[in-house]
């Protein structure tokens, strides 16, 4: 039976989550919403979603004994990060007067108010940057598979991800800037918007993650 473990470090409704995956999963597929290493490292693929401040997301995850298994399943499986467990992936984040990450990637998350940008009509710019948006396909990735460039998925957050490589950005969205909405290496996809509340779109992006061979 295979195993798709979403990984439960305490913040976020991952029931969601799991009824989502659950929902697109072919028959005799496991989802278990766990915050057991053991389980994260028996998994054959792993799902890391999050909300709330990196900083509390950090303390989490070590609390729960996670770190390693996270870099581990980062390294070697199909691995889906998602909204904050996107941004901890980088280096580093400005949230908190600065946090230090997982540091899977090299660079920077940033708040989206930098600099006092405007909405682009003359208004003050939304924060958080909260709804739906425009995902730009900035390169092809099998997530995308059956995707329309330009699709609209749900976001919630107030930082964005600053990778130091601009090769890693496998999408894009504008929100006062133009910012990474997904990041892609090797086995990793990592997406700043939430896939289970994006509809039917969202359950596509899932469906691909499900049946990825990286």
């Amino acid at each position: 039976m295979s195993t798709i473990a979403v990984v439960d470090y305490g913040m976020g409704n991952l029931r969601s989550v799991a009824k989502a995956l659950e929902h697109v999963a072919p028959a005799g597929t496991r989802v278990t919403v766990t915050d057991r290493a053991a389980a994260i490292e028996g998994a054959g693929r792993v799902v890391f979603p999050g909300q709330g401040a990196a900083r509390d997301c950090m303390r989490a995850i070590d609390a729960h004994g996670l770190r390693a298994p996270l870099l581990a399943a980062a390294r070697s499986r199909p691995f889906l990060g998602m909204c904050m467990g996107l941004q901890v992936l980088l280096a580093h984040s400005e949230e908190n007067e600065g946090t230090d990450c997982l540091g899977v990637f090299e660079g920077t998350v940033r708040f989206l108010g930098l600099d006092g940008r405007d909405d682009g009509q003359g208004g003050a710019l939304k924060i958080p940057h909260m709804g739906w948006n425009a995902v730009t396909q900035a390169r092809a990735h099998p997530l995308w598979a059956g995707i329309a460039d330009g699709t609209r998925f749900y976001f919630v957050h107030s930082y964005f991800a600053d990778p130091a490589d601009d090769a890693l950005v496998a999408g894009t969205t504008d929100h006062g800037r133009t910012f990474a909405a997904a990041i892609a290496r090797d086995n990793v996809f990592a997406c700043q918007f939430h896939p289970e509340k994006s509809s039917h779109d969202g359950l596509r992006l899932l469906a691909n993650f499900v049946a990825w061979e990286p």
